[in-house]
């Protein structure tokens, strides 16, 4: 079946406002209204402006003639609620009904250029702008109204759609009526008057994921799922390790089967045919010999390789004296703390649908960034960018992972060399290769605690990680803070395979270190390990967070080890802060560890719908139970060793514990990241727990159960 948005559509500004004819439409410059964002694009940053691509992001609300509301923005959904709760602000400041809302999202020709989906910056950077054009849109049509009903607009009200005279409530207008025949075009040059947080009704409160029923009915289209009259399944020749040459190739098999198409390119061999287990098979009757790249590090000498080739580190931040702090200090610390590579393992794989038509490609593809997707395939394809639309289906996951394009521009690639359009899936052992790795981090920290079991001095150095989540947010008089790596790449030759953004980068390595780290001094100390943190906080929200989660948890204070099991850690990431609490239980015989539960609390600032902000924090939860216990990439150089869910072990429900989320209110400050802040510091959390179930420190993640019978194994020693 023809997917519903494959329609052409223009290029043009003048053909887009051609086809809104019927129509109120709002544009709005965010040039003074947003902040830069916080992290460049995956790869760098987005370089010089390009021809066709506006240097201001633009957000674009329309009224139609019926009274229904479009935005349209460059963000995609891809699990993380933003379909819900972008709806929510831009119904809240226009005064429409939620459900006459849709948002458009991803799509390359009828949407304003974006940077990508990527860093929990949907809510914080595109949020205001939605907000203010919904603002614009609504006094456009307070004039309109005052204009039709002959009443000076200071007398009118706008609600639920309907404009209409405080003084004679009779005297009304639908929004729709008064967009009927109407089509103008607004530039925003100030910031307008937003609604108070005391003036919401829609904002802040919890409503049902619009896209909920569709996801578990299963009537919901991802990239995989999109056919068209004609298309081929695609499969591709892959290397057997990162870095092997192709020598040899036969490809004659192939051609032989009937049906079978095969292209042949420099960087690319593929299968193509109608079914897709057929493409499978003439795949497999191609013969291929490689050279393979010379051996490299693998999963167990990775950490020393990657400290011999590091780059110089840069400081992040410093203050004080930190000879004098260690001179003063009465017992120093000294810790090296490890990350192993993980991967993204979404459960959708890379997908792709690419159709070329009178000159221009449309593709259906899978993607955190579609405007970057489009570039992509435009480079590959030699087409210029507004002969190439992106339009992108809900994404099943992405977690980072998805800003690279790969597939896509394979199924453009292959859609041209046949004149027919071809799907392009990865298979779940493509995915595990091809895609990019979290890489392998090491932070190293030394600090120490003067007599009276404070902390005088901070020595921190990050390996690979970045500095998302590094500074430190103790008070600590002396301290400094280096980066060794500005990114989630690394130099050239670092890392034996390509690696990049996980979700909420860096913070994994970073928390793990610092969080578990303190507990180290608090228990030296004879602190209990709130007490320890608080003693060391003069941020008034994360004191907040701290004390809301050790209410809801029913925190009983006592230096660690206890042999409760109970651990804490805080963090800070997009703006957002978090404390968590969790339990567990570890089988000494065995090293299995059981985390029975875990409680979080956020300072979000304010909340847009507070029942998709939970399950946020729910999914980061789970998904931080895998990176801190099992999940890690074992390879051999180039060849990865994991390739499917049999030996990469993600979260199970058995594992998932008993989960509360705690939302602390802060409605003045605006609305901060959801998405990623609250895995950062799962491996600590466990990591603290486990300690004060047993006494040992893990210093390792993931804490597999080999690695924690190995601690247990030395400290009966």
């Amino acid at each position: 079946m023809k997917p519903d948005s494959a329609q052409p559509s223009p290029p043009s500004r003048r053909e887009f406002l051609q086809r809104l004819a019927g129509g109120i439409v709002v544009f709005v410059i965010l040039r003074d209204l947003v902040a830069a964002p916080e992290a460049s694009p995956p790869g760098g940053p987005s370089g010089p402006a390009r021809p066709g691509v506006p240097t201001d992001f633009n957000a674009f609300v329309r009224i139609g003639e019926d009274g229904r509301v479009t935005g349209f923005t460059g963000k995609i959904e891809m699990g993380q609620g933003v379909v819900t709760s972008l709806a929510q602000m831009l119904a809240e400041e226009l005064e429409v009904p939620l459900d006459s809302v849709e948002m458009v999202m991803g799509d390359t020709e009828r949407c304003p250029w974006d940077l990508g989906t990527f860093g929990s910056m949907t809510t914080r950077f595109f949020g205001p702008a939605l907000r203010a054009a919904a603002a614009e849109a609504k006094g456009v049509l307070l004039e309109l109204a005052g204009k039709e009903l002959k009443v000076p607009a200071g007398r009118l009200i706008a609600q639920a759609g309907v404009v209409f005279d405080r003084e004679d409530p009779t005297r009304r207008i639908s929004y729709g009526t008064l967009a009927k025949g109407q089509r103008i075009e607004r530039h925003l040059q100030v910031r307008p008057s937003l609604k108070d947080v005391a003036e919401f009704s829609t904002v802040g409160r919890s409503v049902l994921r619009r896209d909920g029923r569709e996801k578990v009915t299963g009537k919901a289209h991802y990239a995989g799922d999109m056919r068209l009259p004609g298309m081929l399944y695609a499969c591709l020749l892959r290397p057997p390790a990162h870095g092997a040459k192709l020598t040899r190739l036969d490809l004659a098999p192939a051609r032989n089967m009937a049906g079978a198409l095969v292209v042949q390119e420099p960087d690319l061999v593929a299968v193509l045919h109608e079914l897709p287990d057929l493409a499978a098979k003439a795949l497999s009757a191609v013969t291929a010999a490689y050279d393979l790249p010379a051996p490299t590090p693998d999963d167990r000498t990775i950490f020393d390789h990657l400290l011999r080739v590091a780059p110089e580190g840069k400081i992040l931040a410093q203050g004080g004296d930190l000879k004098a702090g260690r001179e003063k200090s009465a017992r120093t610390f000294a810790n090296t703390f490890l990350n192993d590579y993980v991967a993204h393992a979404p459960i959708e794989t890379h997908a792709a649908l690419a159709q070329i038509e009178n000159g221009k490609a449309t593709v259906w593809a899978s993607t955190q960034n579609p405007f970057g997707a489009r570039d992509e395939i435009a480079r590959a394809i030699g087409f210029p960018v507004e002969k190439v639309r992106v339009i992108t289906p809900f994404v099943g996951g992405g977690f980072g992972g998805k800003t690279l394009n790969t597939q896509a521009v394979e199924a453009a690639k292959l859609a041209k060399a046949v004149g027919r359009p071809v799907q392009v899936m990865w298979s779940r052992e493509e995915e595990f290769f091809h895609d990019t790795f979290r890489p392998a981090a090491i932070v190293k920290i030394s600090s120490g605690l003067d007599a009276a079991g404070k902390v005088i001095f901070w020595d921190y150095a990050v390996f690979y990680a970045g500095d998302r989540g590094a500074a430190q947010f103790y008070a600590i008089p002396d301290h400094r803070t280096v980066v060794h790596g500005s990114n989630w790449q690394g130099p050239p030759g670092s890392h034996p395979f390509a690696t990049g953004p996980w979700r909420a980068p860096g913070t994994h390595a970073n928390g793990f270190g610092r969080e578990t780290q303190m507990d180290q001094m608090a228990a030296a100390a004879g602190a209990d390990s709130v007490a320890f943190r608080l003693a060391h906080l003069d941020d008034p929200r994360m004191i907040r967070v701290l004390r809301a989660v050790a209410a809801s948890f029913g925190w009983k204070p006592a230096p660690s080890p206890t042999r409760r099991g109970v651990g804490v850690a805080c963090g800070i990431d997009a703006g957002t802060y978090v404390a968590t609490m969790a339990e567990v239980s570890v089988e000494e015989a065995t090293g299995a560890v059981r985390v029975h539960r875990v409680h979080c609390a956020q300072d979000m600032g304010l909340v847009i719908n507070p029942e998709g902000a939970k399950m946020q924090i729910e999914g980061c939860i789970t998904m931080g139970l895998g990176y801190a216990l099992e999940e890690q990439i074992h390879f051999e150089g180039g060849k990865i060793l994991d390739t499917n869910f049999g030996t990469y072990r993600i979260p199970r429900f058995s594992w998932l514990p008993a989960i509360e989320t705690i939302l602390v209110e802060n409605s003045q400050t605006p609305p901060q990241g959801g998405g990623e802040p609250a895995i950062s510091i799962m491996g600590a959390v466990i990591a603290n727990a486990i300690h004060d179930a047993t006494g040992v420190h893990l210093l390792q993640l993931p804490m597999t159960p080999e690695r924690i019978l190995a601690a247990l194994a030395l400290r009966r020693t």
